[in-house]
Order: C-alpha cells, then sequence, then structure tokens
C-alpha cells in the first residue's frame, strides 16, 4: 500500500460529461461505482493507468484495469456497444496483460459507432477504489479535455498506523488483523452482517486477504475471498464511526457462531455418505436430529417460465430494479414475521438473502445480460446461473451449500417476471416425510406451513441455511443422501416411512412393529419435553437435596420476558452493552432506567442481575475512545474503565438506583481483580444512593473472571453480596489461550483442572458467606454444569430456551455421586483426563445408562 495518490488520466480527447448525465440509468445512479464520462473526439482508447487488465468484454467494448494501487477502473466504449458484437472495434489488448498508462485499449470507427451505437459516451467509473478519497477536479460539463489530462485523483490511502484512535474526522481509517473464528467460514450470513455493521455505522468496510480486496458493499465479493476458519485476514474501516464499526466487525468475525457442525463435519456434507447399508435403508447426514414415520412424499420446485428475449437495456433495467425492490419488501416482511415468532435462525437467512439481493456484482452482471437482449427474468436467470456454477467450482463445501439461497432468490425474482406459479409442493399432506433434490429457504418455509414430520434432501450440506433453520424448528431433517434418493424412493411414495434423524437413516421398510416403536418414541420424548415444560416454573432440588437455581442470561427487557415465561428462577446475568453500542453518545439516565426497570417488572418477585458497562478496547463505542492496545483482553475494560470515566459510571449508577423495587435488583461489576475496587463501586453507590435519599440499596456483586479475584474470593465475599463466575474469561485467562483464537479454541476446556482449581478456590475462599453462581457457558454444559453444582454452586444462568431441560436434568441429579471424586478429577493432569472419566461419574449421578459415544471433546 502507498500514501500517494492515484491519477487516472483520459483515456481518449473528448468532451466531459458528468456521470449523472450519462443517459443510462446504471451509470448515472452509479450503480457501478463513482467516475466522470467523456464524448470522445477520437477512434482510440487508451489507458488511464499503468497496471493489469482484469477484464475485457467479449464484444471488446469495455476493459477494467487493476492499478499497481489496488484501484479498479472500468472504461465503458460508448452505450449499448455491446449489441454490435465487436463490429468496428479492434482491441489491442488481452485478459492478464500488463499496460502502462497511455498505452491503447483499442481502436474503433467512430464513423460507424455514431451509426449504430445509442451513445458514444464513454463512462471512465472506478469500481474499487481501494478505500481512498475521491478528490474532485475543476472540471465542468462541456470542458474539453486532451487524452493523457487528469481525470479523476483519488486520495491517499491512509494506513492504520498512520491514524490514531482518538481521531475523530470523517477520514478516520481504522485497520486491524485477525484470525477468522466462524466455524463455517465467511459464508451468506456473516457477509451480510458485515454489510449491515458497515451501513448501520455509515462507513466503507473492507476485508484483505492476500492481494485480494472485497468491500461489505458486495455479499458475493467477500464470499469469494474464500475464507475459512483459522485463515489470517485484514479488515479495514473507513468513516467516522469507523471505532464502533471495527469493534461490532471484528466481534463478529472473531468470535465462533455457537451452532451447527465444525469444518470437518462441513467438508463431509458435499457428498452422500459412504456407508454400505442393507435394502430397504438410505444414509444421510444428521442436519436436524430427530425421529419420525409417517407417508412418503415427493417435492419438486421449478423455476418460473419467464420470456427468453427483452426489448432492450433502456426500457427493462427499471422493471429488474423495480423487481428487486419489490423482492426485497418481501423479504422483509418474511424477516419481521420470523423475528415475531421467535425464529431467530430465518431472520438472519432472510436478512442475508436481502444483502444479497442488493449485491452490486450480481445487479450488474444482471444488466450487462439486458445489453445482449435478454429479459429481465432471463437476465437475472443466467446471471445467478453463472454465479451459482462459479461457487460450486470452488469445490468449498460451505460455499456449494450457499447455492440454494442463490436458487432461492432466482425463483423469486423470476417470478416477477412470470405468469405461472413455478412451484410444484403436490398434495403433500400433514406428517408426512418429503423427499426432494433440494430445498431453498422460502420454499422451507411455504413447506413448514404444511405440516411435515420430516425432510430428507439428496443436495443440501448440514451447514446450509435450511439445515440450520430445521434445526431451529426441531423438525428432523437428512442431506446430502445422494444423487439416487428420488429413484430410490419413487416406489414407495405414499408408504409409512421411518426417518430415523438421530442415526442418519430412511427406512423405507420399517414393519408395523418397527413404527409402532417409533410412534411410542415420539410420542414419550413430546411428553418428556411437555414435562419438562410444565415444571420450569419449580424450583430445583436435587436427588442428594441441593436447593439450584436456574436463571437466565438476557440482553434486553425483551428477552427477560421470555425468561420469565420459560421459568427462570431470576435473570443471572443482564449484559447492559446493548443500550450503548450502535450510538453516537452514551444512552441517557431515563433510557437507560426503563430498560432496567422493565426488566424487573418482567420477573416480578424474582432477582435479576444486572452487569454494568463490559466495553474495551476490543469494542469501542465511538463517543468513548480507548488507545489501542496488543492485547485488549489485558487492557482497561470492565472495572478498569470504571476508574477511568467515573462520569458514566455515574449515570449507570443512578439509571440503576432509580429502579423500583430495589430490594428485586442486584448490580454486578465485570473484570474485577480484588476486593478494593468492588469497595471503590460500593462507596460511588452510596455516595449516590445518599444524593437521591434513598432508604435501602440493591445487593453489589462481582463476576470472578480473573485469576486474581478467584484466589482472592476470602477478602472479595467480605465485600460482596453475591459473587458470580464468568467461565468463559476465567478460561481465558487461567489458561492463557485466547477465547477468540479458533485455533486454540478445543485446548481452552473450562474442565481443565487449573481451571477447576480456580472455580474451587472461589467457593472455598467464600465459606458460604456469599452465594456464587456460575453465568457462563459452562453451565448450560451437560458436563460441566453437574460438576459446578457438585463443587457446590448455588445458581446456574442459562440462556431462556434451556431453563426447562436444565432444570428436569437437575432434579435427576445426586450430586454427591461426584462430589466424592472432585480431588480425583482436580489431580489430573488435563482436560481430556477430566472429560473421560466425569462422564460415568455424570451418567451415574443421573442414574442413565452410561452412554460409551458420547462426545468427549
Amino acid at each position: 500500500m502507498t500514501s500517494s495518490n492515484v491519477t487516472l488520466v483520459a483515456p481518449v480527447k473528448g468532451v466531459v460529461v458528468p456521470l449523472a448525465d450519462v443517459p443510462d440509468p446504471v451509470f448515472a445512479e452509479g450503480t457501478l461505482g463513482q467516475g466522470i464520462a467523456l464524448d470522445p473526439l477520437g477512434g482510440c482508447l487508451h489507458a488511464p493507468c499503468a497496471g493489469e487488465v482484469i477484464q475485457c468484454a467479449r464484444t471488446h467494448h469495455a476493459f477494467t484495469i487493476k492499478s499497481d494501487e489496488g484501484v479498479e477502473v472500468l472504461v465503458h466504449l460508448g452505450l449499448d456497444t455491446v449489441a454490435l458484437e465487436g463490429k468496428g472495434i479492434e482491441p489491442c489488448v488481452s485478459l492478464g496483460q500488463r499496460i502502462e498508462a497511455g498505452e491503447p485499449l483499442c481502436y474503433f470507427d467512430v464513423d460507424q459507432l455514431v451509426r449504430e451505437a445509442v451513445s458514444l459516451v464513454t463512462p471512465l467509473v472506478v469500481l474499487d477504489a481501494g478505500g481512498r478519497e475521491w478528490v474532485s477536479l475543476d472540471l465542468r460539463a462541456g470542458d474539453i479535455v486532451q487524452r493523457g489530462d487528469p481525470l479523476v485523483v483519488l486520495g491517499p490511502e491512509r494506513l492504520a498506523d498512520d491514524v490514531t484512535d482518538e481521531e475523530g474526522g470523517d477520514g478516520q481509517v481504522l485497520e486491524r488483523s485477525l484470525v477468522l473464528a466462524i466455524e463455517s467460514g465467511l459464508h451468506a450470513r456473516p457477509a451480510a452482517r458485515l454489510r449491515a455493521i458497515a451501513r448501520d455505522h455509515q462507513v466503507s468496510l473492507s476485508l484483505l486477504r492476500d492481494a485480494r480486496t472485497a468491500s461489505s458493499d458486495s455479499v458475493s465479493a467477500l464470499m469469494n475471498l474464500g475464507l475459512e476458519c483459522g485463515d489470517d485476514v485484514v479488515i479495514r474501516v473507513k468513516g467516522r464511526q469507523a471505532d464502533a464499526a471495527l469493534a461490532a466487525a471484528m466481534a463478529l468475525l472473531t468470535t465462533p457462531e455457537g451452532h451447527g457442525p465444525g469444518q470437518a463435519e462441513a467438508a463431509a456434507s458435499s457428498a452422500a455418505p459412504s456407508v454400505d447399508l442393507p435394502a430397504g435403508l438410505l444414509a444421510g447426514l444428521v442436519a436436524s436430529a430427530g425421529i419420525a414415520t409417517g407417508p412418503l412424499a415427493t417435492l419438486s420446485v421449478k423455476l418460473p417460465e419467464v420470456p427468453l428475449e427483452g426489448l432492450g437495456r433502456k426500457l427493462e433495467s427499471p422493471r429488474l430494479k423495480e423487481a428487486l425492490e419489490r423482492v426485497g419488501c418481501q423479504l422483509e416482511a418474511a424477516r419481521e414475521r420470523a423475528e415475531r415468532s421467535g425464529q431467530t435462525a430465518e431472520a438472519e437467512v432472510f436478512e442475508a438473502h436481502q444483502a444479497w439481493l442488493e449485491d452490486p456484482d450480481l445487479v450488474a452482471s444482471s444488466i450487462s445480460r439486458l445489453e445482449e437482449g435478454l429479459s429481465p427474468g432471463q437476465a437475472w436467470r443466467e446471471a445467478l446461473d453463472a454465479e451459482a456454477d462459479r461457487l460450486r467450482a470452488t469445490g468449498n463445501p460451505i460455499l456449494i451449500g450457499r447455492i440454494a439461497d442463490l436458487r432461492d432468490l432466482q425463483r423469486q425474482v423470476m417470478l416477477e417476471f412470470s405468469e405461472g406459479e413455478g412451484s410444484g409442493f403436490g398434495d403433500i399432506t400433514p406428517g408426512a416425510i418429503v423427499v426432494a433434490e433440494d430445498l431453498t429457504p422460502s420454499t422451507f418455509v411455504d413447506l413448514c406451513a404444511l405440516a411435515p414430520a420430516g425432510i430428507c434432501l439428496a443436495a443440501g450440506g448440514t451447514t446450509s441455511h435450511v439445515a440450520i433453520m430445521a434445526r431451529a424448528r426441531g423438525l428432523p431433517c437428512l442431506v446430502a443422501m445422494g444423487g439416487g434418493l428420488m429413484e430410490a424412493t419413487e416406489s414407495c411414495l405414499d408408504r409409512a416411512v421411518v426417518l430415523d434423524a438421530d442415526n442418519g437413516r430412511l427406512e423405507l421398510e420399517p414393519d408395523q412393529a418397527r413404527r409402532d416403536q417409533v410412534v411410542a418414541d415420539i410420542a414419550a420424548r413430546q411428553a418428556r419435553a411437555e414435562e419438562e415444560r410444565a415444571e420450569a416454573h419449580l424450583e430445583v432440588v436435587t436427588r442428594d437435596n441441593r436447593m439450584i437455581e436456574v436463571a437466565a442470561n438476557i440482553g434486553s427487557a425483551e428477552e427477560a420476558r421470555e425468561a420469565s415465561d420459560c421459568g427462570a428462577d431470576g435473570v443471572g446475568l443482564m449484559r447492559s452493552e446493548f443500550l450503548f453500542l450502535g450510538r453516537d453518545a452514551a444512552p441517557e439516565e431515563d433510557d437507560q432506567r426503563q430498560e432496567y426497570q422493565a426488566s424487573v417488572d418482567a420477573l416480578g418477585s424474582r432477582p435479576v442481575i444486572i452487569r454494568t458497562l463490559d466495553i474495551g478496547a476490543d469494542k469501542q463505542l465511538p463517543y468513548l475512545t480507548l488507545p489501542a492496545v496488543p492485547n485488549p483482553a489485558l487492557g482497561v475494560r470492565g472495572m478498569r474503565l470504571w476508574q477511568t470515566q467515573p462520569a458514566l459510571l455515574d449515570t449507570q449508577l443512578r439509571a440503576l438506583l432509580g429502579v423500583k423495587p430495589l430490594r428485586h435488583l442486584r448490580i454486578m461489576v465485570p473484570m474485577v481483580s480484588d476486593a478494593s475496587e468492588l469497595e471503590w463501586v460500593r462507596e460511588r453507590m452510596e455516595a449516590l444512593a445518599a444524593e437521591m435519599r434513598l432508604t435501602e440499596l440493591p445487593l453489589l456483586g462481582a463476576m470472578i473472571e480473573v485469576p486474581s479475584a478467584a484466589l482472592c474470593s476470602a477478602a472479595m465475599a467480605k465485600v460482596a453480596d453475591f459473587l458470580s463466575i464468568g467461565t468463559n474469561d476465567l478460561t481465558q485467562y487461567g489458561l492463557a489461550m485466547d477465547r477468540e483464537d479458533p485455533q486454540l479454541a478445543a485446548q481452552a476446556d473450562v474442565l481443565h483442572p487449573g481451571v477447576l482449581r480456580l472455580i474451587q478456590a472461589t467457593l472455598s475462599g467464600t465459606a458460604n458467606r456469599c452465594p456464587v453462581g456460575v453465568c457462563g457457558a459452562a453451565a448450560g454444559d451437560d458436563l460441566a454444569g453437574p460438576l459446578l453444582v457438585a463443587m457446590g454452586v448455588s445458581e446456574l444462568s442459562v440462556e431462556p430456551s434451556r431453563i426447562a431441560s436444565v432444570k428436569a436434568r437437575l432434579r435427576r441429579l445426586d450430586a454427591a455421586v461426584i462430589a466424592r471424586e472432585i480431588d480425583t478429577l482436580l489431580a489430573m493432569p488435563d482436560a481430556a483426563s477430566v472429560r473421560k472419566a466425569l462422564a460415568p461419574l455424570v451418567d451415574a449421578a443421573l442414574d442413565v445408562e452410561p452412554t460409551p459415544e458420547r462426545i468427549l471433546t
């Protein structure tokens, strides 16, 4: 990278035409990017800069050059000149050729083009400015420029090292290196979220990998980088809110998604399982576990029929854009419906589709096909066919899994230009086991309205959006069953079959006894789930008479209401960060109080623990700029922030102290290192309470996240009313392993004996002087949760949806069985040893048969 300007020179002598005045909406509306145009006064186009020719139109009318500085510029000879099929144009360069500024790109017959082309006006468009600003030149409409005169100047590209974090102008540029932690790689949903982050913060955002750059404006370009979990990538953000946008993007890219299979499973999802099975059994990959029985039905969805030829780009381009807008509105409506019904996974899929629908690369590809005389529907079809072929050619199973999403968008837009329905749901009855080649997300949602019992797909993968949506709905689903699925099931239509999605099997010839067994199994599972939900509001007492509270981790008042409905004994952790993020200024005291009050009201008389702002250099706020540090996890965050920003703490404390009644509120301080820090907060709280003339105070507690706090818990217990162990950070700091480094994810295990000893030290130090809970991920872990209870933890805080099942599991627990072996577990050499020994102990404590296939990692 360089800090000098990039100057693009006039490719031909001509009359200046502002891009907005070009008689073509694709250029005039800036669909392809900023630029300027010339009405040529010569018969040869020349290179506007030195670089590599990265695109040559088949019809020789357009050339794209990537400059030595990484700027991509399009030179487009005339308008609608593609229709000439190259007549009257003689190319001088070829794809991949290195050229210097001023070298000929093509010669053209001016007279012939004047007679046969719509216009000779020649746009020069910057497709990718590489993070540079457009510098205006003193050029006006009608000015004549000579070939080689400066036509466009792009300002210097500023490096992150040249920009201090305190800088706050519109030109702020920040750059960070990171290791991608998203297990499934940079696929459509995280790409769409990056785009949303850039738009919400009004910044330009791009990713750089090796010599390639992709803007967040284009979901396709981001996916084309082929980023997989563990890959190094650089993120560059420019704009007034660059700090906040960078923090949000870093958090997105360096946090595992937390659901779905890992890379190994994803790699297997592109082909049918190679399993030798007896006749009547078909194998598939488990996209969503479960078991079902019902009649077999076939689903086939065909593309709508659309006209092949159109009326030219001028007439058809507006029609295509209007259709894209209509489909975009439909997707937004679908997203809102999914959110209202609690289908978060579906809402995220529709959001990703909205981003892809607006992808400038796909739109430009479609519009270019309008130039060739295709209709809008056909142009969109061929553009997405080409993109699907490109994704398939990568061989990357994650990208291949996104083809179904492209087909979904392809069909929806084509329907806008078709009089037919284009669907073939057939006579699918409720309770059917549906087989299909593949499903798009929108078709999946439509199919679910028919209440199928299960789904089997010939294609697809365990990381596809349909798989994610099936898991979210609890619908049994197998994928990647192979091209022979439809043929193998053709003779079994309407016959009762069994889908065993727990073990990856479709049973085509089950006898009556097997079907009865499955029906009984389904009934037992449903009854068990109903029983768990019915008892979710009851207290938990283990079989060895330990009283355990099961609380909820939440992030808003809306989630507090959900937690109450799910039977939470209280809120073990309310993250207050959501009130502070995505703003230009800190939230006012009244705004905070209203949200806190709504959360307390939602839980009635049950306690609500609200954590004060936990922010640091890794999660920046635009109005609270912290200096960049080599390791933000060890810098100013949590409690340490309050000592440098006391006014921010005072505002939050006043808002919290304004909640009524205060006896139901608990205030928790994050990242406390020792008792003196918590004492400082208590003094501030008491002083403010005196100013507000309060007669009662809420309980004050601390998170145990760093080893010093765990080892000094005896002193902490003298100051704190309660303690809560944040197992995620305690594991990170206890093992000196960055929790966001995917290469260390398997080793950063809460069941490491060293981490367990820190937890034991916390519990021993308090000596029952104050309660100790756990609000980290370990609280809901099938192995770690029972162990924590056996060690003496009195509260587990989990996601609202898990409350019923966690409570039911704890009621079956005899924690004493595990407690007797704690010293042995803590003396083991590593986490793997602990897991191996703990699994049968938990089975015994739950009085269940040992499970030899239990996953130990």
